[in-house]
């Protein structure tokens, strides 16, 4: 780094202001701690520009001088993508742009700023009578650049696709400080390369999102919402086939748990009571979505008919809205929980829908052969094939030499989803976390073209450089 540290301050307080530049790693802690806490380099500044045109100087002045920049929105990412990697970077927050700039809830769509969380987001569209319909568990920090630059998923892909496939058009900053504007409500556009779709899921390695159209849909009337007692992930799967039959995108959503999960947000008093019918191996969470005038009872129907032939065990239907929320707490806790009953080691991948049986079956069976007593807690959007393969400690075992003997567990999981089909990364993203599990498990050719964009878009290695692909741009790593 050709600069001091002083002087880079000094830079950025001059293109935004004294008040928008954090230079002392003391007051660097919500831009630095990551969720799972797993990253701990410091920044050499944080950076919080409140225009579209600052976050242009900023990016001019960091290829022409080569500071590296991270681009970061609400830090809840769990690849430690939006934190530091080496320690000589600056951290471009974009809290301050956190507007909303158009909405037209009868057209379906809006445009909205980086900076604004996605639980905003759903109130602005609400408001209108519309709904966005992308939920995750940390919208409420969360921000739509992050969203986008992650390309998250949530509970409700099976109906209305991850956030690329609700993103109409993005505005972005490229390395150089240019301007893509790319910001627009058409939902056809045959003009050459989906530059969009390039963006979005780039983790801030070829632009800095700055604003993004993206879809609305209509509110529903109602959900129909119940907690289904299974056998196994086989039986669930019947069940997902069935209910999709009857009701097609209604079915907003289908998610798979195991009873041991639940049994642990009651042991640490996550959750006030039971919400399934009694003990059963498994559980699916099932939800039906209603549009205005839409007909009442498929949920009902479809768990009676499966009921009648044994798909299912018994099954609980929400009878009220915190009947809802404590099935949907149950869900969105299923992760969080494990931290309190100790370590646990995760793994966020997918598989063909049919094939989700045999990943928890086989993942099971190898991670309890190389370590007795292990326990798994898959879980997750059985309904899109995005599971959640976590893997508790043993019972009094030694948290950190669990988490030192990762390696083997993980090459069995991976492994067994290479073969079934899968991905090493469903939602999540790869960050500094998998750039090597990319490596061994991308397609050499899709890895060329993906350096080869690299390259093109940001020579300099400027934008959040070691992220996705590690080693200089265009090189073939190391």
């Amino acid at each position: 780094m050709s600069l001091t540290s002083k002087q880079i301050i000094e830079a950025l307080s001059g293109i935004a202001g004294s008040g928008a530049v954090i230079g002392d790693t003391s007051r660097m802690g919500a831009f630095l701690n990551e969720p799972r806490k797993r990253f701990h380099q410091t920044a050499v500044a944080v950076v919080q520009p409140g225009s579209v045109e600052e976050v242009q100087a900023i990016a001019r002045w960091a290829s022409a001088n080569d500071v590296k920049l991270i681009p970061q929105g609400g830090n809840t990412g769990l690849v430690g993508a939006q934190v530091p990697l080496s320690g000589n970077e600056v951290i471009v927050s974009l809290t301050r742009l956190n507007k909303v700039r158009t909405i037209n809830a009868d057209a379906g769509h809006m445009t909205v700023e980086a900076g604004l969380t996605l639980e905003e987001a759903h109130r602005a569209a609400e408001a209108e009578g519309a709904m966005l319909p992308l939920w995750i568990a940390s919208q409420g920090s969360a921000r739509i650049g992050g969203v986008l630059s992650s390309n998250a998923g949530g509970v409700q892909v099976l109906a209305y696709g991850n956030a690329r496939e609700l993103c109409l058009g993005v505005e972005a900053v490229l390395a150089d400080g240019r301007l893509y504007q790319g910001l627009n409500a058409l939902k056809k556009d045959n003009t050459g390369y989906d530059l969009k779709d390039l963006l979005v899921g780039a983790e801030g390695t070829l632009g800095i999102i700055t604003a993004a159209t993206v879809k609305l849909f209509p509110l529903p009337e109602a959900h129909e919402t119940a907690f289904v007692s299974v056998a196994s992930p086989e039986a669930a799967l019947q069940l997902f086939y069935r209910l999709r039959e009857r009701a097609g995108t209604q079915l907003t959503a289908f998610e798979l748990m195991p009873r041991f999960g639940i049994d642990l947000q009651l042991k640490h008093g996550m959750i006030a009571r039971d919400p399934s019918a009694g003990p059963s191996p498994w559980y699916a969470l099932a939800e039906i979505s209603i549009p205005k005038g839409g007909a009442y009872g498929l949920l009902q129907a479809g768990l009676e008919a499966a009921l009648s032939d044994g798909t299912i065990a018994d099954a609980v239907v929400a009878e009220s809205l915190d009947d809802r929320n404590l099935m949907w707490a149950t869900r969105e806790q299923m992760s969080d929980v494990q931290s309190r009953e100790g370590a646990s080691i995760k793994h966020d991948v997918s598989v063909p829908i049919a094939a989700v049986p045999a990943l928890i079956a086989e993942g099971s069976a190898a991670v309890e052969r190389l370590l007795p007593g292990i326990r798994p807690c898959p879980f997750g959007h059985l309904g899109d094939g995005n599971i959640h393969f976590n893997l508790s400690q043993p019972p009094g075992a030694d948290g950190k030499a669990f988490m030192a003997g990762a390696e083997p567990l993980h090459e069995a999981i991976y492994e067994i989803v290479t073969r079934l089909g899968g991905s090493i990364s469903a939602e999540h993203g790869i960050g500094q976390l998998k750039t090597e599990l990319l490596k061994s498990h991308k397609d050499p050719v899709a890895l060329e073209m993906m350096r080869a964009i690299k390259q093109a878009l940001d020579p300099k290695g400027i934008l959040n450089p070691g992220k996705v692909l590690d080693g200089l741009p265009g090189s073939m790593g190391s």
